[in-house]
């Protein structure tokens, strides 16, 4: 069964807005991290770590995540992850000791890894073929909406009602999302009925088979260096603007980034493939990040940053659908995608943090350049590649 066109676009919009609770799990510590600080004052450095945990068993088990939506079927996933994530925030909502809430942020690392494996692969599933580009770049914008949704509303509510209220909304919100999607999709999402074969060996040779292969693996190994300056960039940047005008700053990096995604991104796709616009973002943000020694403001610099990785935000999505054609490949894809993109969160606010504090703000944006160098190298590689063996992929 198939949705009508008017449903799919509701379906998809509330896919989206499962996504922005999968962010909400990184921008319901990151933006008001102030004042987590101050409620475990003696977690010293280590509060980091709250941040960064749910990026743990993403990195481990993004593949996996990918092999069982491919088995089972994306929507069990999906509304497993979304009441998963629930439990988990009305957890939080008691503020917990720090050890609790730290193991807390652990399991509901596993919610946020069947959200971003399972969202995306139902918004490629139940498109239509002309709004696909679109609604996946609609999709890639899931992280700096949330950023921004939690700054303007979520910081309100933190300040009048305490951390617990805003932790309370995100499990509400969650649940809802679970009910709506499942009584939407329950006749759309394929599904075998079968029990997943998952072992040891088969996780294995499943991640050499993707990662070997430059359909699968493409979009991950560019996102991975993406992933590694996006959470951490917008965590620690602030404290480099001047005060009077941080607040404004920091809101205009993320809507930037999001104006790009949904008008340049998707007028791209319909002439320019997808893993193309990709290396283009990374090489104009490695233009941006020049302007540094020039004298221009940092904070010129990092919205202008910010808006050209747009162009990496949306197009990576899209490139999965564009590489892959059938649901089980694009799972593994999507699955291989969220395995990298928590690496990079995972480690990227620790090694922005060391570079800041070793080398200044200076060696910092060194590394970052570097990074987009290399993330734009790996796709020509992988487009190298493709070519060679005839597959090259239009737009």
């Amino acid at each position: 069964m198939r949705l009508s066109y008017p449903l799919s676009l509701v379906a998809i919009f509330l896919l989206w807005l499962a996504g922005l609770t999968a962010a909400a799990q990184f921008s319901k510590i990151a933006v008001p991290f102030d004042l987590v600080q101050a409620i475990y004052p003696q977690a010293g450095t280590s509060i980091g770590w709250l941040l960064t945990l749910i990026s743990a068993l993403g990195a481990a088990l993004g593949m996996v995540a990918g092999t069982l939506a491919g088995q089972i079927g994306s929507l069990r996933i999906l509304v497993a992850a979304l009441v998963l994530g629930a439990g988990c925030s009305l957890w939080q909502a008691t503020l917990p000791a720090l050890p609790v809430m730290m193991l807390s942020r652990v399991i509901e690392g596993l919610s946020h890894l069947g959200i971003v494996v399972a969202a995306p692969t139902l918004i490629a599933q139940i498109s239509p073929e002309r709004i696909r580009g679109a609604a996946l770049s609609l999709w890639s914008t899931f992280f700096g909406v949330s950023f921004a949704l939690t700054v303007w509303l979520g910081l309100p509510l933190v300040q009048v009602s305490g951390l617990g209220a805003l932790f309370l909304l995100h499990a509400g919100v969650m649940a809802a999302l679970a009910v709506g999607l499942l009584l939407l999709l329950k006749d759309v999402s394929a599904q075998d009925g079968g029990r997943p074969s998952v072992s040891l060996r088969s996780i294995l040779r499943q991640h050499g088979q993707s990662y070997r292969s430059p359909h699968i693996s493409a979009a991950s190994l560019g996102w991975v260096f993406y992933t590694l300056t996006f959470v951490s960039l917008l965590t620690l940047l602030p404290p480099l603007f001047p005060d009077e005008t941080r607040a404004a700053i920091v809101g205009a990096m993320p809507l930037a980034s999001i104006a790009v995604s949904l008008i340049c991104v998707p007028l791209l796709l319909t002439r320019i493939a997808a893993v193309r616009v990709v290396s283009i973002g990374f090489g104009l943000s490695v233009l941006v990040l020049g302007l540094l020694p020039l004298g221009v403001p940092v904070g010129v610099v990092a919205i202008t940053l910010f808006a050209v990785l747009g162009l990496v935000q949306g197009a990576t999505f899209a490139a999965v659908p564009q590489l892959n054609g059938s649901l089980e490949t694009r799972a593994l894809a999507n699955g291989a995608l969220a395995q990298m993109g928590n690496i990079g969160n995972l480690l990227g606010t620790p090694i922005l943090l060391a570079l800041l504090v070793q080398g200044g703000p200076t060696l910092a944006f060194a590394c970052i350049a570097v990074l987009y160098v290399l993330g734009a190298g790996v796709h020509e590689y992988l487009n190298l590649l493709r070519t060679r063996r005839g597959e090259i992929q239009g737009p």
